[in-house]
């Protein structure tokens, strides 16, 4: 009597395997995607972009710029922090005002935290990229409340998109980038976080390539790489053995760049994530920004296909910021079709890896 029964109980045991199988198989969301959520649904602005993250010990905090469209008068900073798992609503804390009847775009706002505080906001001000200054705020309640903002020295600009990284010194080292003499990269230094400066020049003419929008990665063996996006249709990249004095000669890696800006960051496990646009700006879909990926770096200089985050045509998916918290998950925020900011939250450890050859994205 026993045996039917036993028998009985294995197959409904494998049924209900293959069911959890083919439930997996059905969900759409990727397995290392743990939260995919957006930081606000409703705003007093029509147009957003250009966030930027990063975690305070009181929870996550993330600015963006927004208004009525990127470049328009009224696009300001605006700020949301996490509390207790979920999202304030939105508030300017920056604009552009300079007189009651002057007011110029705000741009990029890049947040950090300095390992001894206060959290820092750097943004941009001016009627474009090519005339814009830079402006630095402070917070020493993470972002509940800040200083009024202080405009940075001529010929600095801060971190220009992605977050500074802090040297063991405590040196913080931004990668910046002008404009307004054709796509030109360099580098800010600052040991006193952001009061005092340094500006380095790596060896490039600003006519050969053309790159802005820097992110730097750290090395084991001291080495610092800076990925840059460009025009050539390839990320750049850029190395430095001395904290950033000097900088090799620019080369195109393997990845493409359909002229979009990307982030990327050094996990504790020493390889390197990168978030960016696997696409070119013509061609077969998918193309331009409408397919934003994930790709890591063990430690050598190859990169592997690991998670595509969204793809799907005609919609913009671009500008990520990309962070390592203390509980050892990746966050991601970024452009979501001009209109949202979302938040991603991955495991890094669940991530699939595929070797990415002749520049196509294998899933």
């Amino acid at each position: 009597m026993r045996c039917p029964t036993i028998r009985r109980a294995v197959f409904v045991i494998v049924l209900v395997c293959l069911f959890t199988v083919v439930l997996r198989a059905a969900d759409p969301s990727p397995e290392p995607i743990l939260i995919s959520e957006f930081i606000f649904e409703k705003a007093p602005f029509s147009e957003c972009h250009a966030s930027t993250i990063v975690e305070t010990p009181e929870g996550l905090v993330c600015a963006w710029f927004g208004g009525t469209r990127e470049g328009h008068e009224d696009v300001g900073i605006w700020l949301s922090r996490n509390e207790n798992g979920q999202w304030t609503l939105p508030i300017e804390i920056a604009n552009g005002s300079q007189s009651p009847s002057k007011r110029y775009p705000c741009w990029n706002p890049v947040l950090f935290l300095p390992k001894a505080g206060p959290l820092l906001l750097f943004y941009k001000v001016g009627p474009s990229p090519s005339q814009w200054w830079g402006m630095l705020m402070r917070s020493s309640d993470f972002g509940k409340t800040w200083q009024e903002a202080q405009r940075l020295p001529d010929g600095l600009l801060g971190p220009i998109k992605n977050k500074p990284i802090q040297l063991n010194d405590g040196i913080l080292l931004c990668g910046s980038s002008t404009e307004h003499d054709g796509w030109r990269v360099h580098f800010e230094v600052s040991q006193d976080k952001g009061r005092s400066w340094e500006k380095y020049l790596p060896a490039d003419d600003g006519k050969s390539l053309g790159v802005i929008q820097p992110t730097l990665l750290s090395y084991s063996d001291g080495r610092i790489q800076a990925l840059l996006r460009s025009r050539t249709g390839k990320i750049v990249e850029t190395w430095t053995k001395d904290n950033g004095k000097t900088w090799s000669p620019m080369n195109q890696t393997a990845l493409p760049n359909p002229n979009a800006g990307f982030d990327a960051v050094t996990l504790k496990d020493h390889r390197q994530l990168l978030v960016y646009n696997h696409t070119i700006r013509g061609g077969q879909r998918p193309r331009a920004r409408e397919m934003l990926n994930v790709a890591v770096n063990e430690g050598g200089e190859t990169w592997q296909a690991a998670l595509i985050l969204e793809n799907t045509p005609e919609k913009e998916f671009s500008y990520p910021a990309v962070i390592q918290t203390r509980d050892g998950v990746i966050h991601v925020t970024y452009t979501w079709d001009r209109i949202k900011i979302k938040h991603v939250v991955i495991d890094p450890f669940k991530l699939q890896k595929c070797q990415i050859r002749n520049g196509k994205w294998p899933f």
